[in-house]
């Protein structure tokens, strides 16, 4: 979605449309890969991240999200530690 090059799931983040309390759509970074709904998948690389945010990549492959705090928040604290596998012990 951010780089546009095709990847193995099991290297790629999924993010996920959920709804909030008051009904407003917005994404959630699924980690695990278990949370239903219509997800997105991006590579675990900063700069896959930040042209996604730039160019609005993520509320057009998740239709009607308009909240990506989420995902701007994962893209600058936890993106490190997943695109790494081996700073997470």
């Amino acid at each position: 979605m951010g780089c546009r090059k095709v990847g193995d799931r099991s290297e790629l983040v999924r993010l996920v449309r959920t709804s909030t309390a008051s009904g407003d759509m917005e994404v959630a970074v699924d980690l695990r890969r278990r949370l239903p709904g219509r997800g997105a998948w991006l590579h675990p690389d900063p700069a896959c991240w930040s042209k996604a945010l730039k160019r609005r990549a993520i509320g057009r492959a998740l239709p009607g999200v308009t909240a990506v705090a989420a995902a701007e928040s994962f893209a600058a604290n936890e993106l490190a530690l997943v695109a790494k596998p081996e700073a997470r012990t």
